[in-house]
């Protein structure tokens, strides 16, 4: 079969995608310049080996139907409800407008150069998060971390879209039931007036009793049955992301086109009606005031490091995997860019409709805005349901603000699941088709466990495990994904080497920042945010109640349970390779696999060169 040769290096072609590319390739699924081993990169696309590492003809993966599908995933995955309910209240409480400045620091030295990798990977080799290890063997354990933190993710993120659900539900009633104390559900210490702080308010009261039902668990280890109401509004959001995800990005592609979309209308619509409130210009400025005396505070910096690196989506493998369906000479670089100013502008701009709705609420009830503003559940379940309840038609800003939630929810729960789905079907496809499994009862049974554990979330006791599972799913263990995957790539694998393979599928070979970025600053970066949020780690508690010791044991525990899989993983692969002597078992280990005949065959390894190791 004809070669397709890649332009040389440092010409500034721009490579050229033949008619049936993916089908005009060598017969061991890689296009280069040259048979031997030598360190230019080069055209992976879709390769597979046999047992004895003997290349096999590679099957052709399906691609987006059009770049704006991928553009919209990706934007849709980064923009979560982190971005309504964590950034504002972080901004505020690390001193207003004074916290962009480790914001944007972080985002632009550390985030984005792992954005960037993250998506140049998955479009040059065109793999899912486990098989794109074929580059650095010994580090596939990322990849099935990165898994593992997906989908144990999805065990309480698709809860809190069902609770968006059930209040959409409820939206539709004549009165708010969060409005007033009139309801079976509400107690003698329900007030309307009162100070939040000495009585509950009817909106904490219709969370807390009528839907988390938190009164009717004797003890935070005495769970309860789940809750038929819960266990249906959470079967509707599997549900519809089960018909999302069974066709892959088919249909996901569509999907995105009104879920990463139609959440910026409703922004808009929700600011402009609430910039005409009053109190609202004292939200604005509580929220914006800045106070440079809080940046020479450590836990600021690491506030802004985890909520950046977080909301990007950098380590979770989602990414990579909607990259590996790219057309091979996309310009990924653009979209990284693109969809990074969306996140980051969208976090802000959330911001101000958040509190301009706190500076009325503040206004209306008489008391201070700092007594009002929160983060998390609490934040767009209690305090914005009740200054929505007392605008004029507050139904219709209900279901606008819950459905804003429920589409922010569901375009990053699919990320996470096709992260899931798409690794392991690249990484165990051969036995699903000896098995006769296709594609989607795999995801079927995908989604199907991941709600069977989100049941423990919706009993009377399951804020208490919701809120544990997102103290420990995604803090150290994604850390530590993304941690060795930037190692993996900037050191063994190299940054110079990537910055190549970019080259190759652009035409323009990324500037000395990224590359000093991959091999030096984004290592330190997620070092030093992994060391700090071991530091501040503190005991765990919700609404006043202190777990116990053994639940904080369990957790670090389970949190450390997907980190395990990168030295399993690493040992394994040497020892696959042991009959070949520790040097060259070694050598294999840290080889790409198109690499890994002529090794066999007694050419020295180029990762056994210092210049590899040197090189930016």
């Amino acid at each position: 079969m004809p070669v397709t040769k890649p332009p040389p290096v440092g010409t500034g072609t721009r490579l050229k995608r033949p008619k049936n590319f993916w089908m005009t390739i060598r017969d061991d699924g890689y296009c280069s310049s040259s048979s031997s081993l030598h360190e230019h990169a080069v055209v992976h696309v879709e390769a597979k080996s046999d047992a004895d590492g003997r290349p096999v003809q590679p099957e052709v993966r399906e691609h987006w139907n059009k770049r704006m599908d991928f553009l919209l995933s990706i934007i849709g995955f980064a923009v979560d409800l982190a971005n309504v309910w964590r950034f504002p209240y972080l901004c505020y409480k690390n001193g207003g407008g004074a916290f962009l400045v480790p914001y944007l620091l972080l985002l632009v030295f550390g985030a984005l150069p792992l954005f960037f990798m993250e998506l140049a990977l998955g479009q040059f080799n065109r793999q899912g998060p486990i098989t794109v290890w074929r580059i650095c063997p010994i580090f596939k354990g990322v990849g099935f971390c990165a898994v593992a933190v997906s989908y144990f993710v999805s065990f309480y993120y698709n809860v809190i879209i069902g609770w968006s659900v059930y209040f959409i539900y409820w939206s539709f009633s004549s009165t708010l039931p969060w409005k007033d104390c009139n309801h079976e559900w509400n107690t003698d210490n329900c007030s309307v007036t009162a100070n939040i702080t000495s009585r509950q308010s009817p909106s904490q009261e219709f969370f807390s009793r009528a839907v988390l039902g938190t009164h009717r668990s004797d003890d935070y280890d005495l769970l309860g049955p789940p809750q038929p109401q819960l266990v249906l509004c959470v079967a509707i959001v599997y549900t519809v992301l089960y018909g999302c995800l069974f066709k892959g990005i088919k249909s996901s592609g569509k999907v995105v086109w009104i879920t990463a979309l139609m959440p910026y209308v409703i922004i808009i619509i929700l600011l402009v009606r609430g910039v005409l409130l009053d109190g609202a210009a004292d939200g604005v400025r509580f929220y914006l005031e800045p106070d440079l005396s809080r940046l020479g505070k450590t836990e600021v910096w690491y506030d802004a490091a985890v909520q950046i690196l977080f909301s990007v989506g950098a380590g979770f493998g989602v990414h990579l995997t909607y990259a590996s369906y790219n057309e091979f000479n996309n310009n990924c670089y653009r979209d990284c860019l693109i969809a990074t100013v969306v996140n980051s502008m969208t976090s802000f701009l959330s911001g101000f409709v958040i509190f301009i709705y706190l500076g009325f609420m503040s206004h209306q009830r008489g008391i201070p805005i700092d007594q009002v503003a929160t983060e998390g559940p609490g934040l767009v379940f209690q305090v914005y349901p009740e200054a929505i309840a007392t605008l004029p038609y507050p139904q219709l800003w209900a279901v606008l603000f819950f459905s804003m939630l429920i589409m922010l929810g569901i375009d990053s729960g699919m990320g996470g699941l096709e992260c899931v789905i798409t690794g392991i079907v690249d990484e165990f496809g051969d036995s699903f088709k000896r098995w006769h499994l296709s594609r989607r009862l795999v995801t079927l049974l995908i989604v199907v466990s991941s709600f069977l554990v989100a049941l423990t979330s919706l009993t009377p006791g399951g804020i208490y495990v919701f809120t544990w599972l997102d103290t420990y799913t995604a803090g150290l263990a994604l850390l530590c994904s993304a941690l060795f995957e930037a190692l993996a790539v900037g050191w063994v694998y190299g940054s110079h080497v990537l910055a190549k393979d970019i080259h190759q599928m652009t035409g323009h070979t990324p500037a000395l920042f990224w590359r000093c970025c991959w091999k030096f600053i984004s290592p330190l970066f997620l070092g030093t945010v992994l060391v700090l949020g071991i530091v501040y780690s503190g005991p765990i508690s919700y609404e006043g109640f202190t777990y116990p010791t053994w639940a904080t044991a369990v957790g670090w525990t389970y949190a450390s349970v997907p980190a395990l899989f990168v030295p399993a993983m690493a040992l394994k692969t040497i020892w696959k390779h042991r009959g070949h002597g520790v040097t060259q078992a070694i050598a294999l280990s840290i080889s790409p696999e198109v690499e890994h005949k002529a090794i066999k065959d007694g050419e020295r390894p180029v990762r056994f060169n210092w210049r590899h190791w040197l090189s930016i």
